[in-house]
C-alpha cells in the first residue's frame, strides 16, 4: 500500500495586508519530502496522526509537502502552485490513498477556495484514489471540497487541542472504506450565517451545545464523523459561513437527518455568533481594578492568529496611559525594533518607535507607532518547541526576538508572527506568566489552549486591525447575500 500524506494550510483574512508568499510559509515551518515527514512525526498534527495510521499498516509512505503558515493576506499564485503541485504530483505518480491535513479557509490570488481547487487536481489525475480530509474548525466548506474527497472531518476544539484525533478517526475511516468495511457518504449544508471567531470558543454557547451535538450524532449507529465549522467571516469569499457536514456508512437519509438536526440549532442561536462591543477605556478602568493575576487582556482586533498585523499599538497605549502595572505583553511584531535592541544590547536603556510599521487599507487606517523608552531585558533567536496542548511538539521560530521593559510593562518584541497559544511565548525570552498581575496577548481564542488555567479573570479589550469583530469596518465585496449579520435575515 502506498499512501500520500501531505499538508497545507493557511487561514486568509482577505481585508489583512501581510503578504504571504512562499517565504511567509518556511519562515513558519513548511517543508518538502523527506524534510516534512522529520519534522511534523510524533507531533499533535493530523499529518503525524496520518504517518501513524500508514505505519501501522505497514504502507510505503510519500510525503510531498508539509506547509503552514500564519494567517494573512490571500496566498501569492507561485506559493500556491508549489504545494499543489508538489501534492498533485505525488498523487499522479499512483497510490492507494491520499491523507489531507488541509485548513478550509484558503483564498489565493487566482482562487477563492484553495482546498477545493486542490482536491479537484487530485481528482482529475486520480479519479478512483480514496482521499481523506481534516479541517480547521474555521473552514468555508465549499461544493468542490466535498465533492471531491470521500471523507472528511474538523476540529471539534477551539482552540484546537484535538487536531491529532481528528487526524487519527478520519484516517481509519479511510482505512475501513480500503478495507470494504464502510461506504462512506457525505451530506453537508451551508448556513447564511458569518459566526465571528470571538465567538466560537467550543467552551462557550453556543457553539459549545452545538459540539455536543456533534459528538452525541458519533455515537449514533452509521454515523462514521459529525462536524460543525464556525466557519471563517474575514475570507470574503463566495462561500464563507457557517456549515455542517455528516459522513455515514452508506446512509444519505441519516446524514441528512443529523445535518439539519444541527443546521437548525446554530440558526436558532445566529445572535449568539455576534460579538458586542465595548469601549476599550471602559474596560481597560475596569481592569485596573482586578488585583488577582494573572488578568488576561486581549487584543482581539490585532490577533495575527486571524491575519492581523501584530503591530498595532492601541490597547498597549490605553493601558500604558491608565498605568496598569506589571504587564507582560505578547507579542509585538517588530523587526526594526528587534535590530535596534539587538545593536544596543542587554541592559541598555533606549528610546525607540515600537509598532504601527503597517497601514491596513482595508479598514482606512495607518499604522501609528508609539514611542517608548525601557530597558532590553532580553535577547533571543526566538526559537522553541510548544509543550502544552496545542501544536504540541512543533517548533515556533520567532524570529530574532527581544523584550523591552518599561517600567510597568515587559513587551516581547518579534521579527516573525506568533499567536500566543502557549506559555512558551513567555518562558522562553524569561518571563513567568504565573507571577504577572495582567498578561496582554492578541489573540482571541487559542489563548486558553495555554493560558486559561493560569487566568484569574479575562477581559476583551476592543482595540483597532483588520481581526476586528466590527462588521460596520469592512467591506465585503464576494461573499453571497443575504448573510447574517450584514443582513439581519430571519429565515433561511
Amino acid at each position: 500500500m502506498r499512501i500520500v500524506i501531505a499538508m497545507m494550510k493557511h487561514e486568509t483574512n482577505t481585508f489583512s495586508p501581510v503578504v504571504t508568499d512562499w517565504a511567509r510559509f518556511t519562515g513558519w515551518g513548511s517543508f518538502l519530502g523527506e524534510e516534512a515527514l522529520a519534522a511534523y512525526d510524533g507531533t499533535g498534527m493530523p499529518f503525524a496522526a496520518y504517518l501513524d495510521l500508514a505505519r501501522a499498516r505497514g504502507a510505503e509512505i510519500v510525503t510531498p509537502v508539509a506547509a503552514e503558515a500564519m494567517p494573512s493576506g490571500k496566498v501569492q499564485q507561485d506559493a500556491y502552485e508549489l504545494m499543489a503541485g508538489a501534492i498533485v504530483d505525488a498523487v499522479a505518480d499512483g497510490c492507494d490513498a491520499v491523507m489531507l491535513d488541509l485548513h478550509g479557509a484558503m483564498v489565493a490570488e487566482h482562487t477563492f477556495d484553495g482546498e477545493g481547487e486542490l482536491l479537484r487536481r487530485i481528482r482529475a489525475v486520480a479519479p478512483d484514489v480514496p482521499i481523506a480530509v481534516t479541517c480547521d474548525l474555521h473552514c468555508n466548506l465549499t461544493d468542490a471540497m466535498v465533492d471531491n474527497c470521500d471523507a472528511l472531518i474538523g476540529y471539534k476544539t477551539y482552540p484546537h487541542v484535538d487536531m491529532h484525533e481528528m487526524g487519527q478517526q478520519i484516517g481509519e475511516v479511510l482505512l475501513r472504506m480500503l478495507d470494504g468495511e464502510v461506504t462512506p457518504v457525505m451530506r453537508w449544508g451551508n448556513l447564511p450565517l458569518l459566526s465571528q471567531t470571538l465567538m466560537q470558543g467550543t467552551d462557550d454557547e453556543p457553539m459549545k451545545s452545538l459540539i455536543a451535538m456533534a459528538r452525541a450524532a458519533e455515537h449514533r449507529p452509521g454515523v462514521l464523523a459529525a462536524t460543525v465549522f464556525g466557519g471563517f467571516a474575514l475570507a470574503d469569499m463566495p462561500d464563507a459561513g457557517t456549515s455542517v457536514i455528516i459522513v455515514t456508512d452508506n446512509d444519505p437519509a441519516l446524514a441528512e437527518q443529523v445535518r439539519d438536526e444541527i443546521m437548525a440549532a446554530a440558526w436558532a442561536e445566529r445572535e449568539a455568533f455576534i460579538y458586542p462591543h465595548r469601549p476599550l477605556e471602559e474596560t481597560v478602568s475596569e481592569a485596573k481594578e482586578l488585583t488577582d493575576g494573572p488578568v488576561i487582556l486581549l487584543d482581539h482586533a490585532d490577533n495575527v492568529g486571524s491575519g492581523g498585523t501584530q503591530d498595532v499599538m492601541t490597547v498597549i497605549a490605553e493601558v500604558l496611559r491608565q498605568g496598569l502595572q506589571d504587564v507582560a505583553v505578547a507579542a509585538v511584531c517588530d523587526p526594526e525594533a528587534v535590530k535596534r535592541m539587538q545593536a544596543a544590547g542587554v541592559g541598555s536603556t533606549i528610546t525607540l518607535t515600537l509598532g504601527g510599521r503597517t497601514d491596513m487599507p482595508a479598514i482606512d487606517r495607518a499604522g501609528a507607532p508609539l514611542e517608548l523608552t525601557g530597558k532590553v531585558r532580553t535577547l533571543t533567536d526566538g526559537e522553541w518547541v510548544c509543550r502544552g496542548p496545542m501544536y504540541t511538539g512543533v517548533t515556533v521560530r520567532m524570529g530574532p526576538t527581544a523584550v523591552l521593559e518599561t517600567g510597568g510593562m515587559q513587551i516581547v518584541v518579534v521579527s516573525q508572527h506568533h499567536e500566543p497559544w502557549d506559555t512558551g511565548v513567555f518562558t522562553s525570552v524569561g518571563i513567568d506568566p504565573l507571577h504577572k498581575r495582567y498578561l496582554l496577548l492578541k489573540s482571541r481564542i487559542h489563548y486558553r489552549a495555554g493560558f486559561a488555567p493560569l487566568a484569574k479573570a479575562t477581559l476583551t479589550l476592543d482595540g483597532v486591525g483588520v481581526t476586528t469583530s466590527d462588521n460596520s469596518l469592512l467591506n465585503y465585496e464576494h461573499v453571497r447575500r443575504p448573510v447574517y449579520p450584514l443582513d439581519l435575515i430571519n429565515e433561511r
